[in-house]
Parts: structure tokens; C-alpha cells; sequence
């Protein structure tokens, strides 16, 4: 078990990484804020979900997602049909500009990173992938966790997630 010395040097690098996460943050269109962002990358990642399991992915409250949801429903980026299930619910679906804009932030999410990690190997970049992804699992990221099935998803229409989220989990921030 590392030291104490090692978990307070740890916790620096984590404060540290915050610069990392406004990086990515400011390489975002202006039209689509990093809480919009993380909704259409959950969409692509998961497939279409009640606006409680988009929440529960996001760990917001619900008046959070519901202001990102409607941020993103405005730009035509996803579509909300009532919940076969349940008509009090909805069922958020990406539409075909919802999943152009995911291919859009992907695009320079992965430019971005090309460019800050061009001097570090494949394996030293697959290595840092496998630690966050432990990391992550160590403290039971529900964002990683597989979607619940609800009611209303259809066995007849599985989802395919889309290939350039196939490889990661990442949320942008």
C-alpha cells in the first residue's frame, strides 16, 4: 500500500488536472457548453434513456440535466418522445445533428490530445488509459456502470454505440 506521502502527492496532481479538464473545455464549440457536451456523449455511449437515467449518469440533480437537456433539445440536437411506458416520462433519442455534433467534439477532443500526448508512446497513452480506468472503477463511477434497462427500451431496436466512444468512457468536461 503506498504511502501517505504518495496519496497527498496524488491529491495535488488531481487539483493539477483541473487545468486539463479546462482545456478541453475551452476547445468546445460556444454553442455546446461542457454539461451539453456530456449529455450527447452519454446518448452516443448508452443509446436513448429516460431523463432520470441521464441524470443518474451525469451525477446531477435533475434540474441540471433538465436545463442541459433542454439546451441541446433547443439546437435540434436530440429529440424527447413520451416514454411508451410511462406517459409522464420521456425517452431522449441524438438525432442525425445530435450525432454530427458528437463526431464533431470527438474530432477535436482527439486533436487536442494528439497534439498534448504526441510525445508519449502508444503504450505510455494505453497505460494512462488502463490506470483512469481503474481509478474509476475504484470508486464505483456510476457514469461506467451498464445502463439499467428501462420499460420502454425496445429488444427489437438494440443499440450500437457509436465507434468513436466505443473505445472510451470519456465525458468531456
Amino acid at each position: 500500500m503506498a504511502e501517505r506521502a504518495q496519496y497527498e502527492e496524488l491529491m495535488r496532481q488531481f487539483s493539477a488536472f483541473g487545468a486539463v479538464r479546462r482545456e478541453l473545455g475551452r476547445i468546445l464549440p460556444s454553442e455546446c457548453p461542457s454539461g451539453s457536451a456530456a449529455v450527447l456523449t452519454l446518448l452516443c455511449r448508452h443509446g436513448d434513456m429516460r431523463m432520470s437515467r441521464l441524470a443518474e449518469l451525469l451525477a446531477v440533480d435533475m434540474s441540471v440535466t433538465s436545463r442541459h437537456v433542454a439546451h441541446v433539445a433547443a439546437r435540434g440536437w436530440i429529440e424527447r418522445s413520451p416514454d411508451p411506458a410511462d406517459k409522464r416520462s420521456r425517452i431522449l433519442r441524438l438525432t442525425p445533428s445530435g450525432l454530427a455534433q458528437v463526431d464533431e467534439l470527438s474530432r477535436r477532443t482527439a486533436q487536442l490530445l494528439a497534439d498534448r500526448l504526441g510525445d508519449w508512446s502508444d503504450d505510455e497513452v494505453g497505460q494512462l488509459i488502463r490506470l483512469m480506468t481503474r481509478l474509476r472503477t475504484s470508486f464505483d463511477d456510476s457514469r461506467s456502470a451498464p445502463p439499467r434497462p428501462t420499460p420502454a427500451e425496445s429488444p427489437h431496436a438494440p443499440h450500437t454505440p457509436h465507434p468513436a466512444l466505443d473505445r472510451t468512457t470519456r465525458t468531456p468536461a
